[in-house]
């Protein structure tokens, strides 16, 4: 098995986890979720949030499909991009949205940092892209870091029963990156990614009455917010990810992920100015270690 990681693909990993880490703040101020929990008054619900962003991100994908002439996908395919979109874009952003109104916000990165170890898990049962003990050993150091990372906020780790919606999104992420990997090898990343963002946007069409009712009395900080989640992490960084997986096994591709909570504590202390506690720093370090692990020596060489 050979991959590419060229150039073109570090930059397409480095803006995906960029644009990721920024999502976490932007669900939160889409929602502008009270100390207590719960969506503001001034805010959108879980699953309106979800659709307001992918709403956004099929329009702006079917805007550039029209342009340029997209073609349509095969008939024998489309069972398995709906359920593609189904799992990856429906199931996982709104569980994740309603997850993240009751679940503490580190415990909620620790459940989300399960989905490599699944995408290991299946990339070895289903694609044969095997990790190497080495590998598996850097997945569980970026792991740690993240753990550390958690628990940084000096607040303890508290799950409550949304703690499985949370876990829930971690698992079907991995299925979605199998299904991917299939998918794009018959598919431009631009092509797959715009029938997988259309297939899981029409199932959250059960909350449009609510997102008609709550646009008209939302913050426009809170509806910027929907926009930028749907132009940004979601268009552009599910296309720039799909180009990568086509170039790169599912298990190595998935243990940048483990990056994601380092990037967001510095958008934080850049941003909020919130100064990374000592705990953060070192969580963040171990997890840069474990994931250049994965990189370097986490793959069978090829044959």
């Amino acid at each position: 098995m050979t991959w590419k990681r060229d150039p073109r693909t570090w930059t397409a990993i480095a803006v995906v986890l960029l644009l990721w880490a920024s999502a976490f703040a932007g669900i939160r101020a889409g929602m502008r979720l009270t100390p207590m929990g719960g969506p503001g008054p001034d805010g959108y619900g879980p699953g309106q949030l979800a659709l307001l962003r992918f709403g956004t991100a099929s329009a702006v994908l079917a805007l550039y499909a029209l342009a340029t002439r997209m073609r349509l996908p095969e008939r024998a395919d489309l069972p398995r991009i709906a359920l593609a979109g189904f799992l990856g874009i429906t199931i996982y952003h709104v569980a994740l949205n309603f997850g993240e109104v009751s679940v503490q916000a580190g415990a909620a990165s620790l459940l989300i940092s399960a989905a490599p170890v699944f995408t290991a898990l299946l990339s070895a049962l289903f694609l044969g892209e095997r990790l190497t003990r080495v590998g598996w050993g850097g997945i569980l150091l970026a792991f740690a870091g993240v753990s550390l990372i958690a628990v940084s906020g000096g607040k303890g780790l508290h799950f409550t029963p949304g703690a499985l919606l949370i876990l829930l999104s971690a698992a079907v992420a991995a299925v979605f990156s199998i299904l991917s990997k299939q998918d794009l090898r018959r598919y431009a990343a631009l092509e797959f990614t715009s029938y997988a963002i259309w297939a899981g946007t029409l199932p959250m069409l059960v909350f449009l009455p609510g997102l008609i009712r709550q646009l008209p009395h939302a913050a426009p900080a809170a509806t910027l917010a929907g926009i930028y989640l749907g132009i940004f992490p979601a268009a552009i960084a599910y296309v720039l990810w799909n180009y990568a997986l086509a170039r790169m096994p599912a298990g190595l591709l998935s243990s940048f992920l483990y990056l994601s909570p380092v990037i967001a504590s510095v958008i934080a202390w850049v941003w909020l100015r919130e100064l990374p506690t000592l705990l953060t720093i070192v969580g963040g370090a171990i997890a840069i270690a474990g994931v250049v692990v994965v990189q370097t020596r986490g793959h069978h060489a090829a044959r």
